[in-house]
């Protein structure tokens, strides 16, 4: 079923490029096992099979790391009825609805497909927000369910597996290559885990744009869906101040979450680059909400 949430000719290229240069990585990882006579069907099947078990049970394990619970419209009026006028609006099946009891002002979604979804807010967001934000934070994230982000960033994610598991295997011993000579077999070992490094590296760094990306397409998505692009940067604004406020402590935490928030959520004195963000910057998304913004007012 198709949403009314506009397509992004953009985000599509940039998954079909990403999924692309992770394809020919994935072709140079067999290669590798191959040529080398390693067991790679078994590191493959291992791979394959935390990555289904990841998006298929991807709903309660966000919700469980974050000791989310699901709320019924009788315990959360106000939330279900921004959902429910957002999804009428998006012609959207309804995600379940959930509530984490955290001070962090933050908002995500996940699931493996619309129709399995969640969306769950933070106790500090819904306090901190007022409606309009609310609506414009909650558009962005059933972005994320319309354009199945979760499958996407699970495909993507394949290759960095398989490489993560041939780098922890051969340092830890569980896998060894077949050959007589120890000389051999060590410079073998070396090799391989140097290309793993280096493949789990590339793909770290393409699946972390492609995350930035994402993300700027939800602003994209949701900022047109309600045309209120300044609710959202408003939301931005008041949510990325109001992290200075909460406990470095838990701030750290939740850091681990970061790529499903809808803004990260960085302990103080926290920088990292750009190329290691799983979100662009503030500035990036405001300037191009403010962008949104005066395509709609030329429109109108």
């Amino acid at each position: 079923m198709r949403s009314r949430y506009a397509p992004d000719r953009g985000l599509v290229g940039r998954m079909v490029f990403t999924i692309v240069l992770l394809g020919l990585l994935y072709v140079v990882v067999m290669a590798v096992l191959i040529g080398l006579g390693l067991p790679w069907p078994l590191v493959l099947v291992l791979g394959g099979v935390g990555l289904f078990v990841q998006w298929w049970f991807s709903d309660r394990l966000a919700l469980a790391s974050m000791r989310a619970v699901e709320v019924s419209p009788a315990e959360a009026p106000e939330l279900h009825a921004v959902i429910d006028r957002l999804c009428a609006l998006a012609d959207m099946p309804k995600p379940r609805v959930a509530i984490a009891d955290t001070d962090i002002p933050n908002a995500f979604a996940t699931g493996r497909s619309p129709k399995r979804a969640v969306v769950c807010a933070t106790t500090g967001i819904l306090r901190r927000l007022d409606e309009r934000e609310l609506e414009g934070v909650l558009s962005h994230e059933l972005s994320h369910v319309a354009h199945r982000d979760v499958t996407v960033m699970t495909v993507a994610s394949f290759v960095s597996v398989v490489a993560g598991l041939l780098m922890r295997s051969f340092l830890y011993g569980g896998i060894a290559p077949r050959r007589d000579n120890r000389d051999n077999a060590a410079a073998v070992v070396l090799l391989v885990v140097v290309a793993s490094v280096a493949v789990y590296a590339v793909s770290f760094l393409l699946i972390r744009a492609l995350s930035r990306y994402r993300e700027l397409a939800a602003d994209r998505a949701g900022a047109l869906l309600t045309g209120q692009p300044s609710a959202l940067a408003s939301a931005l604004v008041k949510v990325s101040g109001e992290m200075a406020r909460i406990p470095t402590r838990d701030l750290r935490q939740a850091e681990a979450y970061n790529a499903f928030f809808f803004a990260p959520a960085l302990a103080g004195g926290f920088s990292i680059s750009s190329l290691f963000s799983t979100h662009p910057s503030l500035d990036v998304r405001l300037d191009r909400l403010a962008r949104i913004s005066g395509e709609l007012g030329r429109a109108g």
